[in-house]
């Protein structure tokens, strides 16, 4: 499957045209990681996103001593976000579980797309938002459910 057809078939192409696809395209770049290969570091900062097209990728945090994981994702999903967004160092770890391929797209590459491309930008941007708001949703049940559970209330617990 061609890189574009990767990208279109992917939840960050929700609004993107099949020209919007192929320009951006033009300016990601596949990556593959063996089982055990860290994607992004905690700390650290490399301003890109990325979109996970086959395999697993654990995301994990150093908690007193001991690595835990937080959350495992597969093809469709997105990591480095919010670092992507806003240069943030990232706040954990992502390890290939398995092997995996992402699509990566640096932050500076992408800026270049913006005074020829501002609909692509938007649309783009907007599925970020989108996704990071879906997260942002499924964390907060979590967490409700979690505060239930150790109150026992509101459940069957």
């Amino acid at each position: 499957m061609s890189l574009c057809n990767q990208i279109q078939n992917s939840p960050l192409a929700q609004d993107l045209t099949e020209r919007d696809c192929g320009f951006l395209e033009q300016v990601m770049e596949r990556e593959t990681l063996a089982k055990g290969d860290h994607l992004l570091r905690e700390g650290e900062v490399d301003g890109k996103l990325y979109l996970v097209i086959s395999g697993k990728l654990a995301v994990v945090k150093e908690i007193g001593g001991e690595t835990v994981t937080l959350h495992v994702m597969g093809p469709g999903s997105l990591a480095g976000e919010m670092g992507f967004v806003d240069g943030a160092p990232h706040s954990a770890s992502i390890i290939a579980e398995q092997p995996t391929v992402v699509l990566s797209l640096k932050r500076e590459d992408f800026e270049k797309l913006v005074p020829d491309h501002p609909n692509l930008v938007y649309h783009f941007m907007r599925a970020i938002v989108r996704l990071g708001h879906a997260t942002l949703k499924r964390m907060n049940l979590q967490y409700v459910e979690m505060s239930n559970y150790i109150s026992q209330t509101h459940g069957r617990y």
